[in-house]
């Protein structure tokens, strides 16, 4: 998981590089850390997807224009556009399923 501005998100939105997802959080999140060690180990499965994070508190543009009402956030994104938005991080399993078959 790389950890990334939302500037520097802006930048690679315009370059487009297929499926993507970015993760939500806040540092004094304790459900967000738990999400962050679940996506973990979904990426360590070598899924072909990368995968950003986000502290929500700097990333005013992304939240307000994706509506983005709580933490953690699952952000699936698709040429940059997000395609579905997950707040319940249900299990490693279920996130593997939903990153993994991306359309």
């Amino acid at each position: 998981m790389h950890e990334i501005e939302e500037a520097d998100w802006l930048r690679l939105q315009r370059i487009g590089s297929g499926k993507e997802a970015i993760l939500f959080t806040t540092p004094f999140c304790g459900t967000c850390k738990v999400a962050e060690r679940m996506l973990e180990v979904v990426v360590a499965t070598q899924i072909p997807l990368t995968i950003y994070k986000i502290n929500i508190n700097y990333a005013v543009k992304l939240r307000e224009a994706w509506r983005i009402s709580s933490v953690p956030c699952l952000v699936l994104l698709k040429h940059g556009e997000p395609i579905r938005f997950e707040y319940a991080m249900r299990s490693v399993d279920y996130l593997y399923g939903i990153l993994k078959n991306i359309e």
